[in-house]
This record gives C-alpha cells, structure tokens and sequence, in this order.
C-alpha cells in the first residue's frame, strides 16, 4: 500500500513530502526503512523498485524529497546542502518517532536508513549521530567529495570545474542569484558535476517513465558542498549499529578505492561489505538484474536485524 505523507522539517514552515509504502501482508506497526536519494533525486526515482525488495522482507519504506526537490518545500530549487539533506532524514526520524498519524502503522524501536551515491554516505553520518537508526544501508556511497571530484575530472576538467564555482561565488555575493550546472553530461563539449556520459541518458529515461520531477541540474554552490564533504569521522562513532556497505566492483564514479577503506574503519563488528561482481554504479540504475542483486542484500539485511532479531 502506498499513501503520501508529509512532516516538517527543522525549519518552521520547509514541509518534507514523501511516500510511505507498507507491506501488503500482516499487520502494523512495522519495522521501517527511510530512504533518501542521491544527487538530483526525487522520491520516484528508482527507490521504489528497491522498495518493493523491503516491502517482501516485511518492512515498510517512507521515500522523502529533500527540500529543493521534488514535492518538498525549500528555495532555492535544485540547491543540494547535504547538511540539509541529513538534517531531512532525521527529521524523517522525528516524524516517525513523534508524530501520531504513524503510530499505528511504523515501529519507531526498528528505524533503518537507507542511502545510494550521495545519500550513501549521508547514512553513515546519520546512523553515527542517531541512536533511534536501528540499521544502516550505505549503497554505493560517496565518501569524500573533494577526492571523488578531483578524480572524476582530472587536473584540467577540474580546473575548469574550480573556474566556475570562483565565478559563481563572486556573482552570488554580488547579485544573491545562484548560477546552475548540469548533473551529468559529455565534459567535452559542456563543464558539468560528474563527468561521467553515461549517466546523463540513464537519469533522462527514468524522468521520461517514473521521475517527470527529476532536472538534470543544480546550483552551482552544491559543488562547493560536495567538495567540503568528508564521512570519514564518522566512521569511528558507529561502535553497534549493524552496517551493511555494497559497492560495485570497479566503481569509478564514488570510488571504490576509497569505499573500501572506509567499510574497514567502521567500528562495530556488525557489519558486512557485499562487493557488486561485474557491476557498475550506473548499472544498479538501469540493469533490473543487477537492482535486484543489491536490493536482495539490503532486504537479508533489514530481515535480519529489524524482523529477525526482534521475534
């Protein structure tokens, strides 16, 4: 069953909208997994189809736009502050913990965090600082920003990429009117935020089938955001929660070889790392098959330790 809801957010009067997909069987409350995006998302973009993995694992899923996005309040549009957006899944908590129009349909004693690209790494903040996150999924995560950046582009892209965001700045604080930038694109021919082809035409045939809210942009201050991005220290203060990281093998868009170490810093022994074989970050898009491989390992995990262990 699916039913819009909306709480709100740390800011009086900035409403957070989102989705609430129960189990078709059984009866609430029900353990929950929150479910944010990643870069540019909205709630309908792709987190449903790894929803309905959780859904047949007994466990409800409520997918938020951040504010900026979607149908979520907050100027400017396209604006991508991840301080924000993890201060939107623990508002996400608030409202599940708090609010009575949920009582009777989610446990708000079994609360997971779910998180793919940008919103992978968010989830390792939010489970560190949040004793109320029972369960932390981090698909795919984005690490360190200013890293992941730099790679991506390559000396020269990032010069150009560094260019930009200096010239915006100084209109910004001359005019107060955000510059954009693409999402994604051929850094050939335009300077984007990830340079990766690839990702552009995957993204465009989600907003023409499931996403019509998803735009292929945002400000260019969100990159200065993703620059001054780091969840490292985080890592140590996850001392119990159980974790589960999945990455792609190979992945050249969050960098594998900073994934991995980051798992390994992790402190609690409840913690599993599944490494994609023959994967690709875009591919847990766009390859049903290879969704459903990482959606099995998120919906075993949340089994286990919201319905399993709780029986």
């Amino acid at each position: 069953m699916k039913r819009e809801v909306e709480f709100r957010s740390e800011t009086a009067g900035e409403m957070i909208r989102a989705d609430l997909f129960t189990p078709d069987t059984g009866d609430g409350p029900w353990p929950v997994v929150i479910m944010g995006g990643g870069w540019c998302y909205v709630k309908e973009l792709i987190m449903p189809e790894y929803a309905q993995h959780f859904l047949a694992a007994g466990v409800a899923a409520l997918i938020f736009d951040y504010r900026h996005f979607g149908a979520s309040d907050g100027e400017p549009r396209q604006h991508i502050d991840p301080w924000r957006q993890i201060a939107d899944y623990r508002s996400a908590v608030d409202a599940v913990s708090y609010l009575d129009e949920f009582a009777d349909h989610l446990d708000p004693e079994r609360i997971a965090v779910w998180g793919i690209s940008y919103s992978g790494g968010h989830v390792l903040a939010v489970g560190a600082l949040d004793p109320r996150v029972k369960c932390i999924i981090s698909q795919i995560p984005v690490i360190e920003g200013w890293y992941n950046s730099m790679r991506a582009h390559g000396s020269v892209g990032f010069r150009e990429l560094t260019a930009l965001v200096n010239e915006d700045r100084k209109n910004r604080y001359l005019t107060g009117v955000h510059g954009h930038i693409p999402h994604s694109g051929d850094p050939k021919t335009e300077v984007v935020t990830w340079p990766h082809p690839e990702t552009k035409p995957i993204f465009m045939k989600i907003k023409e089938t499931t996403a019509p809210r998803h735009e292929h942009y945002s400000t260019i201050q969100s990159v200065e955001w993703v620059w001054a991005y780091n969840m490292r220290p985080y890592l140590p203060m996850i001392l119990d929660t159980p974790t589960l990281m999945i990455v792609a093998e190979g992945d050249d868009l969050t960098m594998w070889e900073r994934e991995i170490p980051a798992f390994n810093e992790i402190v609690t022994t409840k913690k599993r790392l599944f490494v994609q074989q023959e994967s690709t970050h875009m591919s847990m898009y766009s390859d049903m098959s290879h969704l459903e491989i990482a959606a099995t390992e998120a919906a075993n995990w949340l089994r286990q330790w919201l319905v399993e262990a709780h029986t």
